[in-house]
């Protein structure tokens, strides 16, 4: 009889989502256990969970994202009322966990994979970005918004990894520009500094834009792009390749080399397709070109400053070595 009572309950509760706003999706929240200490464990169909969780969950896993530690898993209980991504006309959105309701709005938008979207208002972690009708628009992470966008192509993608052309975006001026390029890829036409005005004649409307075109494209498709540099205007091609860092995972164009970093710059991985210059697991890294590196961003800052090749200073044991990488 409770269990008759539950189910009519929730039945109400999603026929009224709307007329009941953002109390109802609280609500919501606690019927479905989407929050878990400090993981997400959203149903997203009966019997499917989207998990965001730094560990691996205790779950059959059907696909996986490292880059934004996206899983969908299978779920043991299911669920009648799961979350939908919203596409539907909102007005705003609310950060909601078990407790409250925290209204506001993306005050900037996720810019590809190093850069999740934040929220007009302090919001805690972990929470899920809601409409008033209690469909999904994002994730609340430590580390910002994960926006509806990737959740539906993570969702949606059969197999699971993004795009690259080789350059990382940003915003300045009202004007997506090239903020970074990957200095191992020759053949690319593109450079830093450049605007983008159009991708397949869509106009560029922010770096958010761009990288999305980016990295939802599929590995061989031909990008054509308007760019400004200085005081002209070109079009060139790029095409798309796989995408190996950003987010969760290092992104100094050297994972695409095989090189795999922790935060303390030791060698985490090497891909079993890389012939690595007799180097380990554990290796650190002391410099890149010649400049002393701490951290990811300083390697970031750092790797595109060569001619032939780049040259990394490691340490193994005691002793220091050079490896050039081209």
């Amino acid at each position: 009889m409770l269990r008759v009572f539950l189910a009519l309950n929730l039945l109400i509760l999603n026929l009224l989502a709307c007329k009941g706003g953002y109390q109802t999706c609280i609500q919501k929240v606690k019927d479905s256990n989407s929050i878990q200490r400090q993981t997400l464990q959203i149903p997203v169909s009966k019997n499917q969970k989207l998990i965001y969780s730094n560990i691996k969950p205790q779950a059959k896993i059907i696909k996986h994202d490292p880059f934004l530690n996206l899983y969908l898993v299978e779920a043991k209980k299911s669920f009648k009322y799961p979350f939908r991504t919203n596409y539907k006309l909102s007005l705003g959105h609310a950060a909601v966990n078990n407790k409250m309701v925290i209204e506001g709005r993306i005050k900037k938008e996720q810019i590809g994979l190093n850069k999740l979207a934040n929220f007009t208002e302090v919001v805690s972690s972990p929470s899920l970005l809601l409409s008033s009708c209690c469909a999904l628009d994002g994730l609340v992470t430590p580390k910002g918004i994960i926006e509806k966008e990737y959740i539906d192509f993570f969702l949606k993608s059969k197999k699971m990894e993004y795009g690259d052309i080789g350059i990382r975006a940003d915003d300045k001026n009202g004007k997506a520009f090239i903020k970074r390029i990957n200095p191992f890829d020759s053949s690319s036409m593109l450079k830093k500094g450049d605007i983008v005005l159009e991708i397949n004649s869509k106009r560029v409307k922010n770096a958010a834009q761009l990288m999305r075109e980016i990295l939802f494209s599929p590995v061989g498709k031909i990008h054509n792009l308007k760019i400004k540099r200085a005081s002209k205007v070109l079009t060139v091609k790029a095409v798309t390749k796989k995408r190996y860092g950003g987010g969760n995972i290092g992104d100094t164009f050297l994972e695409a080399k095989g090189l795999f970093f922790n935060n303390d710059l030791t060698i985490l991985k090497i891909s079993k397709d890389y012939k690595g210059y007799g180097l380990k697991v554990g290796d650190k890294l002391l410099q890149v070109n010649g400049k002393k590196v701490s951290s990811i961003a300083d390697i970031r800052e750092n790797i595109d400053d060569f001619k032939f090749h780049a040259s990394l200073l490691f340490a193994r044991n005691g002793f220091q070595f050079f490896v050039n990488i081209n």
